[in-house]
């Protein structure tokens, strides 16, 4: 009777092992059709990132760009370009944030925080000055 139940303890601990490697294999298999449908993803949205980063660069070289190319200036983040309208005649008359989209996008979080301040007029001016001993060139003796 005691034999009996070594028995089926020891069917019952083969057949566990068999179905974990069995589950194995099937797990790594479908992993192994997925990857490729994955690189293709990832490859697909590389690509889009890349093209509206150029593309933002280009944007002042458009045809239909509503700015002076000369009056641009690329900063990135939190925005595209900062344009000083009217910096070619030699007196700039407006400063304009300009942020540029390709396809889909929309504005992120700190793109509309930033387009709300503008518009609100919550913009200043601040000069700061280095202190002179930072600048000032020290005696060499």
């Amino acid at each position: 009777m005691i034999s009996v139940d070594i028995k089926t303890l020891l069917i019952l601990l083969v057949v566990g092992i068999i179905a974990y490697y069995f589950g194995r294999i099937l797990r790594d298999k479908y992993w192994e059709a997925q990857i490729e449908e994955i690189r293709k993803d990832a490859i697909k949205r590389s690509r889009a990132v890349l093209g509206g980063q150029f593309s933002e660069q280009l944007a002042p070289y458009l045809p239909d760009f509503p700015f002076s190319p000369t009056e641009c200036r690329f900063i990135g983040k939190p925005v595209d370009f900062i344009v000083f309208k009217g910096m070619d005649g030699k007196t700039i008359e407006e400063v304009v944030f300009v942020e540029v989209k390709s396809g889909k996008a929309t504005l992120s979080s700190s793109e509309r925080v930033l387009r709300d301040v503008v518009r609100e007029k919550r913009v200043s001016w601040v000069e700061y000055k280095v202190p002179e001993e930072l600048t000032k060139k020290k005696d060499q003796n």
